[in-house]
């Protein structure tokens, strides 16, 4: 039976939750669902990334252009939606949408889901932003942890287990542009062909650990050991402005901002590091693993179901000691790196695949609709 399914988010940036969203409502469209996804837009925005990959799907997106905190028009705008599509399910992705919008769709009387991407901590503000989430989430009918940190931590603020399913992210290869070669991915990027390059992609924010990248390069002493650093965020301007040059690696470290794509320039590097003080499931260490680019990670939130020391090096977050042994060990020694790199490739293929990913939150979105807990499908 076809379900009509509405998700709502509202985006900052075009980063993990946004491949997810994309993953989810393009793969259910393509298997005859009718998928609309509210996209919520601040101020003088008039248009997003995500709703234009979703369209380029044939997602029906819902463009909300609302003034800065109008949240009850955003309310407002969520049960006309509700009222004129009358979807199965209503499936939100972030705080934002969780916290204002998630208790609209009941009052018609339709479940309602989200998806928990990880929690970032941060200042005050973003600590109390999370806290209301989660007290949000203990009325949704259905809660989707991408990691185990996080259904532990779900648990422990009062989420009822029978409300809580554990589905770690999927890889959407098929979808993605093929992988640049070396060659070519760094002549994108600009960087020189010879010398070993060090690859970060992400957030330039606390939680993701931008500093401990920078210090563990400091520790490397061959000046030819080069960092690329592809993203941006709140923590840029220091990291460029003194970060770099207090740690005495200025000239080692190529800042290039937001890289549309980022995934296809992987190749251009020798070891792929994500630093992250926490995670959910990162969509940027599926692309790595897809690249066949070899892996330095900490060991963070849902990174130690998707890669052992046999595909990756894992090491302590917080730790630039370690995270700079790891990469001298990968620089080091190729051929292991190799293997490792084949083996991350094959798990990937093996255990992240797409469709059962979809099948799986398909039948979520039957069993909510048909009156059902998410823990039912665990």
């Amino acid at each position: 039976m076809r379900l009509t399914v509405l998700h709502v988010t509202a985006p900052a940036r075009f980063g993990g939750l946004e491949r997810v969203v994309e993953a989810l409502a393009g793969g259910h469209r393509r298997a005859g669902h009718a998928v609309h996804v509210a996209v919520i837009l601040d101020g003088s925005e008039r248009d997003h990334l995500l709703a234009q990959a979703l369209r380029q799907a044939g997602v029906a997106v819902e463009l909300l252009a609302l003034p800065t905190r109008a949240y009850l028009r955003e309310r407002a705008a969520i049960a006309a939606l509700c009222r004129r599509l009358r979807p199965a399910v209503v499936h939100t992705h972030g705080y934002r949408p969780d916290v204002v919008d998630g208790a609209v769709p009941p009052r018609f009387g339709i479940p309602v889901v989200t998806t928990v991407h990880g929690f970032t901590g941060g200042d005050w503000r973003n600590r109390f932003y999370e806290w209301l989430q989660v007290r949000a989430y203990r009325r949704f009918d259905g809660v989707v942890a991408v990691s185990r940190p996080i259904v532990e931590r779900l648990t422990r603020a009062g989420v009822a287990q029978e409300r809580i399913l554990l589905l770690p992210n999927a890889w959407n290869g098929g979808r993605a542009p093929p992988p640049l070669s070396r060659a070519a991915a760094r002549a994108v990027l600009g960087l020189d062909a010879a010398g070993a390059w060090i690859g970060w992609a992400g957030r330039l924010s606390a939680e993701k650990g931008p500093d401990v990248m920078v210090s563990a390069l400091a520790r490397l002493d061959d000046p030819t050991v080069r960092l690329s650093m592809l993203g941006d965020g709140p923590k840029a301007a220091a990291l460029r402005g003194g970060g770099a040059a207090a740690a005495g690696v200025a000239e080692r470290v190529t800042w290039h901002g937001v890289v549309p794509a980022a995934g296809r320039l992987l190749r251009a590097f020798d070891v792929f590091v994500l630093s992250s003080r926490t995670e959910g499931t990162p969509m940027v260490l599926f692309e790595a693993m897809a690249a066949g680019v070899p892996v330095v990670t900490t060991a963070v939130g849902g990174v130690p179901d998707v890669v052992s020391d046999t595909e990756a090096l894992l090491v302590p977050p917080n730790d630039p000691a370690a995270l700079a042994a790891a990469i001298s060990a990968v620089l080091g020694d190729p051929a292991g790196a190799r293997r490792r790199a084949e083996a991350a490739r094959r798990r990937l293929e093996e255990k992240f695949r797409l469709g059962p990913w979809l099948e799986r939150y398909e039948s979520l979105y039957r069993t909510l609709a048909a009156g059902g807990r998410a823990g039912a499908r665990a």
